[in-house]
């Protein structure tokens, strides 16, 4: 049976609490918290369940806490997929958006996700699909209101 991982000792479990107490993060709170526990003296196994985790997830937790301290016990996110769309493509979908369809060569009198979705395809030779091209707007700050245009 291995031995515990060894814990930094530049932060006291009293230190520990407040910076749980402080976080806005409630997930570093609990794993703070844990660690502070475990510093006090408490078994492995006893200061994960304060955490609402199991002592391999707790000494994993206290990797990160070794390597990068108490901001290391954040979650971190991969960012995902980058957009398809570079940033000049992406101004330039939110300028013909901005501009609104020219109904002799758009074919159309407003915007649809649909109707926008084949001008990017056409464009930009990128094939979005009709949801995306809603939350591609978002991104770009655009809501999901619109202004039906008079009759002409």
């Amino acid at each position: 049976m291995g031995s515990a991982v060894k814990l930094r000792t530049n932060f006291s479990a009293g230190e520990l609490r407040r910076l749980a107490r402080n976080s806005k993060d409630v997930r570093q709170s609990s794993r703070l918290l844990s660690i502070a526990a475990v510093l006090d003296g408490m078994s492995r196994a006893d200061a994960a369940r304060i955490g609402g985790m199991d002592r391999q997830t707790l000494r994993d937790w206290v990797h990160r806490f070794n390597t990068a301290g108490p901001d290391g016990l954040v979650d971190q996110w991969a960012p995902g997929p980058a957009s398809r769309l570079s940033h000049e493509q992406q101004a330039e979908l939110a300028a013909l958006v901005e501009k609104g369809p020219d109904r002799a060569v758009d074919g159309v009198v407003r915007w649809r996700r649909i109707d926008l979705k084949k001008a990017i395809k056409d464009r930009f030779g990128i094939d979005y699909d009709a949801r995306y091209v809603g939350k591609l707007l978002h991104k770009l700050g655009f809501s999901h209101m619109s202004v039906r245009p008079r009759h002409p």
